[in-house]
């Protein structure tokens, strides 16, 4: 009896034991995977940090002065950028909309009618057809194409607005990281003189801040020159439509006073 209750009572510890070292494993296992877990969710957040930090780190390094101006370029050039295009889309217009509307209000209203539909319709091409149209009601149809295309370079010269500004910056940002890169070479050639030997460490510094103005300085230029390259094609597609709707109005008049 003594030996049945021995024998009891030892596998009654393995089953215990089993079920302890499971338990065991399991919180063990589930303790790595949350520090796991949760060594990637800061080595995310280290690297997302900094990534900032280092641009941060890197353009103070660089220097207050060139990279303070090469900023300055990235500034203004994005203020006219930003407004050039509210500007440009604020000026598109729907210009199969607009000639049909004018085309039937000068069949049943007349020229007023028709100019009263320009008046009502914002952008560039609404103005061209209210002064094409004003000189067609108290003149002849060359009056009207003369206007017509005068005003059209009026029109051209606002889209056209401090585009140039933009592609001055783009040029300077370069420029003035190349400059920066110059005058950082320099510096490091002075340091080499004034110890009488050339050692890496001397040269490092200038070197760096070399490099960094410049890598600024092509960044600036890139960004600004894809805002740029939009806002040309933007304006190069209003000014097809101001020429094509132009041609279609002194259509619509030379079938009118007929």
């Amino acid at each position: 009896m003594k030996r049945f209750f021995s024998i009891l009572a030892i596998i009654l510890m393995m089953a215990l034991g089993s079920t302890v070292n499971a338990t065991a494993s399991t919180t063990v296992a589930t303790t790595v995977a949350t520090i796991q877990d949760d060594a990637q969710a800061d080595e995310a957040q280290a690297e997302e940090l900094g990534f900032h930090q280092e641009l941060k780190k890197r353009f103070i390094e660089g220097g207050p002065g060139f990279m303070g101006i090469v900023l300055l370029c990235l500034i203004l050039g994005l203020a006219i950028a930003i407004e050039r295009i509210i500007f440009l889309n604020l000026s598109t217009t729907n210009t199969n909309k607009l000639t049909k509307e004018v085309e039937d209000a000068l069949q049943s209203g007349g020229v007023e009618a028709a100019k009263e539909v320009c008046r009502n319709t914002k952008g560039p091409v609404a103005s061209i057809f209210y002064q094409g149209l004003d000189r067609a009601e108290g003149g002849d149809l060359e009056s009207a194409e003369k206007a017509v295309v005068a005003y059209g370079g009026v029109q051209m010269g606002q889209l056209e607005k401090n585009v140039s500004w933009i592609s001055l910056f783009i040029a300077l940002a370069p420029m003035l990281g190349f400059m920066g890169t110059v005058i950082g070479m320099i510096q490091a050639f002075d340091k080499i003189e004034a110890a009488g030997d050339m050692q890496p460490s001397l040269v490092a510094g200038g070197i760096k801040v070399a490099l960094l103005t410049t890598v600024f300085g092509l960044i600036v230029a890139i960004i600004l020159q894809i805002f740029y390259n939009y806002i040309i094609a933007k304006i190069d597609s209003i000014v097809n439509d101001m020429e094509d709707s132009s041609i279609t109005l002194i259509d619509m008049l030379a079938k009118y006073k007929k």
